[in-house]
């Protein structure tokens, strides 16, 4: 009997890995329409989602810049994963400060394609894996334009397309750098925060960004990109 639960256990896991593998590959190539976070929170939310898929070389490069500057300044050098900022967050949540995100680009994008949202130990280490089975699958390039397509950028709008069109009436690729910095400056909550009808502290946080997207540009100026 321990022997069958073993091999059912075994199987699974196979199981598992082969078919998150194969799923991945097929996403290094095809566009990524919908995601598990579109479904859950339409569902909560009760409306439906604006998204529109988008090639990388169709987005300004101001976005690009504008993301990595905001979320994840060593997006371009590490594995996935940041571990000084984990560090920090760490030793702020054991003093009592407030929770803070830790998650590198390529995190989110692991967590927003293939997971459901959430702070279960089991959703974390299911993003830790597909973290790092997409950083050696697809590569930097390809996490940050599905990135910059599935992310959500305002209630119930997704990717940088969808955004651009609804909150500024233009393409993704023509976004200037203060209105990429905008968008940037939503995303740790774009329910709360509107690029359309920005707050005076999003207007600081868009100054802000834009400054530092100057040193994403130019690493030699104290940024690595």
């Amino acid at each position: 009997m321990l022997r069958r639960i073993s091999k059912i256990i075994i199987w699974c896991i196979a199981f598992f890995i082969g078919t998150s593998v194969l799923a991945v590959v097929i996403y290094k190539y095809m566009p990524v329409y919908i995601t598990p976070t579109m479904i859950i929170k339409s569902i909560e939310q009760g409306n439906g989602w604006q998204h529109q898929w988008t090639p990388l070389e169709e987005i300004s490069e101001n976005m690009s810049l504008a993301v990595i500057a905001s979320e994840d300044n060593l997006f371009m050098s590490h594995n996935g994963f940041d571990f000084q900022q984990i560090k920090i967050a760490a030793e702020e949540a054991k003093k009592g400060g407030r929770q803070r995100g830790a998650s590198t680009i390529t995190q989110q994008t692991a967590k927003n394609v293939f997971l459901w949202q959430g702070r279960s130990w089991v959703r974390k280490g299911l993003e830790a894996y597909f973290t790092l089975l997409i950083e050696f699958i697809w590569g930097k390039e390809r996490i940050m334009e599905v990135y910059l397509n599935s992310i959500e950028m305002g209630e119930g709008i997704y990717g940088v397309q969808a955004v651009a069109d609804a909150n500024f009436n233009k393409d993704a690729s023509q976004l200037s750098r203060k209105e990429a910095a905008l968008i940037a400056a939503t995303l740790p909550n774009p329910v709360k925060y509107s690029s359309k009808n920005p707050s005076k502290y999003m207007k600081k946080r868009q100054s802000q960004i834009t400054r530092l997207m100057r040193l994403v540009e130019n690493p030699h100026l104290g940024c690595k990109n």
